[in-house]
Formats: structure tokens, C-alpha cells, sequence
């Protein structure tokens, strides 16, 4: 699952905003090196013509262009989020080792790459905080490390440069935060007025399901609470995906759904179409693509005896193992069409007694722990469980 409910949005907008920094980064290197080392001193009489030092300047552009496998490499694993703390480090020590040894000799001190402005004001479009600190630190540390190491106080004016540029920087990150807040709660709502909607049809086509998606979304996620390795956004996400789990049974047929005998092996076939019937429904709408794996894959067991795949073990993702034990718990302890309600003890132990069949044995143990929670939350759901 991605990182949050607008996980696969936000991860499509890093890839573009990766791509952005890496044609700037090249672009203006290059431009500025090519203006000030070779166009300026056609024009300025006193000023030396090509690189100051050119073992060092190979040296860095060919880190720089070895940087491109790099950034590739992590757009194959999806994580452009990292192309920009790995470029500014490594552009920012070579060129830190740079400035030193060309400077070491008492050289007249000129610095101030434009790419290192443009980096420090413009590392606010980025709407990352951790980046911004680093970008405006990592920056004032080189200076303050070439000043000492060469002991040239020319280096304060482009300190005080850098400081007043990451002033601005940090007003751009504040008002880029605010306004993607609100757009991100506008959206949020949005969202969850569509599922809502959705689930309330549902449940008015299927009657003894009534409750049953909130009930689920409400144990996993104090199920995936209990596990330490989601953040809000990512559980906010993931109570959305569980109240969708059944989201397929909009194409069974009624009769299917409220039968009161058993089920027909061909009822039961059609039936067990619903998980990929709800994951198909979802996959193209906007902020619902981290649901589809719980939708789809929330009736696989861990034996490998489970549907729409067959699937066994940790082929399994994670969160649809969770929303199997939530979904199963909630089956058991509501009247259903065809038997009524069991205790909750009675459940309890035939989830325990599937560990391993049915249910991931390492999730039944978590199950184990949480399951006062779960038994303070089946009585908190609906008045009617506080009369049992």
C-alpha cells in the first residue's frame, strides 16, 4: 500500500518532480560552467579562461553523470523521493572538496554556484521540510568548512546570501503547505463521501451485511494499529480499502445474498467472483487504487485454499490477511441470514484453531493481543450487542 489514501497520486507527482530536478541540476551546471569558464573571459580581459583546476572539475562532472544511474536505479524501486538528498549530498561534499583544494593555495576566493541559490530558494517546491533543512544547512556548512579550512573570511558574504535566501525558502514551504492541507482535506472528504455512499448501497441490497464493512474497517485498523508500521495516512487509507472489501457483491445477484439454506456449489462459484468483481470496480478511480489488494485478495487463506487466486502464505499481502481475520471475526459474532449470531468466545477460539489453515499463525498471535480491544469495539458498534 502506498503512503496514505492519495498514495499512488503523490507518488506519480515525486516522479515528475524528481525528473524536473534533474534537468535543472544538469541543465544550469552545465549552463553556468560553460558562461563563467569559457563565454565571460572572451568578453572580460582579466578573467582566466576555462576550468580553474581541471582534475578537479573532471572529477566532479563525472560523479554527477554517474548520479544518472543511480537516479534510474530509483526509479525502477519507485523511490524518486530520494534523488534529491542524494544529489544535493554528493554535489555539495565534492564540490566542498573541490572549493578546498583549488582555494588551498590562497587564491582569490570566488564562489556562489547559481545552482546552489536556485537549489536553496527552490527547495521549497519540493513541500518537504526535512529537504529545506537540509538544502539550507548542508549549504551554510560548506561555506563555513572552506572559510575554516582555507581561512579566507570572503566566504561570509555568501553565508549571509545562503541565510537570507533560506528565509524566503521556508515562507514558500509554509504557504505550498497550507494550501496542499486544504486541498488534501478537501479531497480526503470527498473521498470518503464516496465510499460511504457506495457501502450505503450496498448495504441496502444486502440487509444482514448492514454494519458489516464499518465493523471490519473498525477491528483491522486497530489490528494494523497494534503492528507499529503504519502511519495515520497509511491507516486512514487502509479503514477506506476495508470498508470496500465486499464491494463486489453489488453484482451478485439477491437471491444469492439473503438465501436462508445453503448455497448451491454454483451459487457458491458465483459468490466467490465478488472479490474480483470489487477490485475491478475500484482500479480506476482516483485515491482508491491502494484498496484494490484488500478487495481482492481478503478471501485467500493462508493454506492456499482460498479464492479468487489460490494464493498461500505471504503471497498474500499483508493487510488482506488482517482484513481475512477482521471479516471472518465480524461473520461470526452477527446474525446472518443463515444461522444467528455465535459468542464472541465461540469465535475467538475458531479463529485460534485456523492459525496456520485458514489464517496466518503469526497474525493470530497479534489477534490474540488484540482481542479485548476488538470485544470493547463489538460493544461500542451498536446498541444491540450491549443487550446480548
Amino acid at each position: 500500500m502506498q503512503k496514505g489514501f492519495l498514495g499512488s497520486a503523490l507518488l506519480n507527482q515525486e516522479r515528475q518532480a524528481a525528473k524536473l530536478f534533474l534537468i535543472l541540476f544538469y541543465a544550469i551546471n552545465v549552463t553556468y560552467d560553460l558562461v563563467y569558464y569559457y563565454f565571460l573571459p572572451l568578453f572580460i580581459t582579466d578573467t582566466r579562461y576555462g576550468f580553474e583546476n581541471n582534475s578537479v572539475s573532471f572529477g566532479e562532472y563525472v560523479i554527477r553523470f554517474l548520479l544518472l544511474f543511480v537516479a534510474w536505479r530509483l526509479f525502477k524501486i519507485n523511490r524518486p523521493d530520494l534523488i534529491k538528498y542524494i544529489y544535493f549530498i554528493v554535489y555539495t561534499f565534492t564540490n566542498t572538496i573541490g572549493e578546498i583544494i583549488i582555494y588551498a593555495d590562497g587564491s582569490e576566493y570566488s564562489s556562489g554556484n547559481i545552482f546552489e541559490l536556485f537549489l536553496v530558494i527552490f527547495s521549497a517546491i519540493f513541500i518537504n521540510k526535512t529537504f529545506c533543512w537540509l538544502v539550507s544547512i548542508g549549504t551554510l556548512l560548506k561555506y563555513l568548512i572552506v572559510g575554516l579550512v582555507i581561512q579566507n573570511p570572503e566566504v561570509l558574504l555568501p553565508i549571509l546570501i545562503v541565510a537570507c535566501l533560506s528565509v524566503v525558502s521556508f515562507l514558500l514551504l509554509h504557504r505550498f503547505q497550507t494550501y496542499l492541507g486544504a486541498i488534501r482535506q478537501s479531497l480526503s472528504s470527498q473521498l470518503e463521501g464516496i465510499v460511504i455512499g457506495i457501502i450505503a448501497a450496498l448495504e441496502l441490497k444486502d440487509p444482514y451485511t448492514r454494519g458489516h464493512s464499518e465493523r471490519v474497517a473498525n477491528y483491522a485498523v486497530i489490528f494494523a494499529r497494534k503492528l507499529n508500521l503504519f502511519g495515520e495516512e497509511e491507516l486512514k487509507s487502509y479503514y477506506y480499502a476495508c470498508l470496500l472489501h465486499d464491494i463486489g457483491k453489488v453484482h451478485i445477484s439477491d437471491s444469492i445474498l439473503t438465501k436462508s439454506s445453503s448455497l448451491t456449489h454454483e451459487e457458491y462459484g458465483i459468490i466467490k467472483q465478488h472479490p474480483t468483481l470489487g477490485a475491478d470496480a475500484v482500479q480506476h478511480i482516483e485515491g482508491l487504487g491502494d484498496s484494490i489488494d484488500v478487495i481482492r485478495y481478503h478471501h485467500e487463506r493462508w493454506d492456499g485454499k482460498g479464492y479468487p487466486e489460490g494464493l498461500s502464505g505471504e503471497q498474500i499481502p499483508l493487510l488482506a490477511r488482517i482484513t481475512a481475520i477482521a471479516d471472518a471475526f465480524d461473520a461470526m459474532t452477527t446474525d446472518r441470514s443463515y444461522r444467528p449470531a455465535m459468542s464472541l468466545d465461540v469465535a475467538y477460539k475458531r479463529i485460534v484453531k485456523e492459525s496456520g489453515t485458514q489464517f496466518d499463525p503469526e497474525m493470530v498471535k497479534v489477534f490474540t493481543e488484540v482481542f479485548p480491544l476488538w470485544v470493547a469495539q463489538y460493544y461500542a458498534d451498536s446498541p444491540a450487542h450491549r443487550k446480548k
